[in-house]
């Protein structure tokens, strides 16, 4: 059984929803756009697979608090934690977020606590037992999400060789019910001065349609489907275009400081229209 110290407190809802109005603004000031490529949009697949289930075997995880849901990342970014924070409110409300992060990395940023993140010693065989006991609470906890960064370190978006650790696909295998969502993130330069956070969901993993899947079988599903959204994202990327994705977030325009101060004026002075951003995507 699991006891009640395996189990963190679900954040206060004043206090996560004062941290939501900060992390708009932090995310405004240091982002151009904050948005997720419309081909695999969430309701839909989750809605397709689940009618396509026997027997209606689970509903969509967006419309059934009680479904187990996770979600996996690659790790590029010391943003990740906070962009997945950003992502779980806007598009899983009223999902709560939780996460495992690193003991050590927590006793740094102990606000983390009260957010929905809980420590785990990654190095040992004890503490991978507690994240299992604890992600194993927090499942039958209505309307949780479980957020993980499954290649445990910081890795590059081409390292595609980063193995996974092996936590997530033990944890898949023993539900029986539940959804497993892959989801790519890219930070990029394009036109303006700040830079883009993309993201791309992949093909989404019913778990009882899985059910015959040994653990070695969900660590090659579960990399393969990341890969393939990071490659694809990779690809839009690279076509620089804003027209396949939908903006959750407008951030800061222009070049910001004297210098935008003084394109205002030139454009008040000469009748025209003062254009902020340096060019025209995710306006």
């Amino acid at each position: 059984m699991t006891s009640e110290s395996d189990v963190i407190a679900k954040p206060a809802d004043w206090f996560q929803n004062g941290f939501h109005r900060f992390l708009h603004s932090y995310l405004r000031r240091n982002f151009h756009a904050i948005a997720f490529a419309r081909e695999t949009g969430l309701r839909s697949q989750f809605e397709s697979m689940a009618t396509s289930l026997p027997e209606q075997t689970q509903r969509s995880p967006l419309d059934d608090g009680s479904v187990p849901l996770i979600v996996y990342s690659n790790h590029a970014s010391w943003w990740d934690p906070l962009l997945a924070h950003f992502i779980n409110e806007r598009l899983l409300a009223p999902r709560q977020f939780y996460a495992p992060i690193d003991a050590e990395a927590l006793q740094q940023y102990k606000v983390f606590e009260k957010l929905g993140f809980f420590g785990v010693q990654s190095d040992s065989n004890r503490g991978a037992a507690q994240f299992l006991k604890t992600t194993a609470a927090l499942f039958r906890r209505d309307h949780s999400a479980l957020w993980v960064t499954p290649e445990g370190r910081f890795a590059d978006v081409r390292d595609h060789e980063a193995e996974l650790m092996p936590g997530l696909s033990h944890v898949c295998s023993k539900l029986d019910r539940g959804w497993v969502v892959p989801l790519a993130m890219e930070y990029v330069f394009w036109d303006d001065r700040l830079p883009l956070v993309l993201f791309r969901f992949g093909d989404v993993i019913s778990i009882p349609t899985a059910s015959d899947w040994d653990k070695q079988h969900w660590t090659d599903e579960l990399t393969e489907r990341l890969r393939f959204s990071q490659s694809r994202l990779a690809k839009l990327c690279i076509d620089r275009s804003s027209e396949p994705f939908e903006n959750l977030l407008r951030g800061k325009r222009g070049a910001s400081g004297m210098y935008d101060t003084a394109r205002r004026l030139k454009s008040w002075m000469t009748g025209q229209s003062f254009q902020a951003g340096h060019g025209d995507q995710f306006q």
